[in-house]
């Protein structure tokens, strides 16, 4: 069951690094995000979770819904 915090942590919480650094998670490209999951590797804590929950969003076509909630 989704979280209503998570889903506005996603939508609020910007990129801490890497090329897409600033970026909302909710506006990732979905390709990055398959990247971290190809390699197995996604972030440590609570950002890979939020990221792999993003990509769980975005593969099932829901990521629009998580837009709004941003700032």
């Amino acid at each position: 069951m989704l979280d209503k915090l998570q889903l506005l942590k996603i939508a609020r919480t910007p990129m801490p690094f890497g090329k897409y650094q600033g970026r909302m998670l909710v506006d990732l490209p979905e390709e990055y995000l398959l990247w971290f999951h190809r390699k197995g590797e996604f972030p440590k804590g609570e950002l890979g979770q939020l990221m792999q929950l993003t990509l769980e969003l975005k593969i099932d076509g829901l990521d629009g819904l998580i837009k709004p909630l941003k700032r």
